[in-house]
């Protein structure tokens, strides 16, 4: 007696079709998901103050923070750390355009600090005047603009990829 054989036929392109969407749909439908609920939580929003008052007692350096800067601006993130090179203040905003900017304060040498938050690329454009101080434009990562005040002891970059006009803003608020 023969026992009976099992043959498996070929696979077609349907086949095959059929258990791709199979699988990609549920994907699909998560990926969906998590941008809904992603869009629907807006940053959230931080005193800097308590870091500011860290970073004011440590003594490097005169700290300065934007003050006063209006609705639409959120400060959604602070720190202050000290290295063998200097110490850096970090406070970064979301701006009433809703884009990303940060504001960096640090006695880090000024050569140093501008390649560590602008990039290797990064090149002076240009001297812009605000609220009565001069201040040095950069370009600076890919899509950022960056502009910086070099003090005797320390200095002050404000950077991001927000429009020029939301730039001048922020660093006026730091007088």
């Amino acid at each position: 007696m023969n026992a009976p054989t099992n043959v498996v036929k070929g696979r077609t392109w349907r086949d095959m079709l059929i258990s791709l969407v199979v699988l990609l749909v549920p994907v699909a439908l998560l990926v969906a998901f998590a941008s809904f609920v992603r869009e629907g939580r807006p940053a959230s929003v931080l005193d800097p103050a308590p870091v500011v008052a860290q970073a004011q007692a440590a003594g490097r350096f005169p700290v300065t923070a934007p003050q006063g800067l209006g609705e639409g601006w959120r400060p959604v993130s602070a720190n202050f750390r000290t290295s063998a090179d200097g110490a850096t203040l970090r406070i970064g905003y979301v701006t009433p355009g809703g884009d990303g900017v940060q504001f960096v304060s640090s006695d880090v040498p000024a050569q140093q600090l501008l390649a560590n938050e602008l990039g290797d690329q990064a090149r002076a454009v240009g001297t812009e005047t605000i609220a009565g101080r001069s201040w040095q434009r950069y370009t600076a990562r890919p899509g950022e603009t960056a502009l910086v005040r070099t003090e005797p002891d320390h200095t002050l970059i404000v950077v991001g990829p927000a429009t020029l006009d939301e730039l001048h803003t922020l660093a006026a608020a730091i007088g």
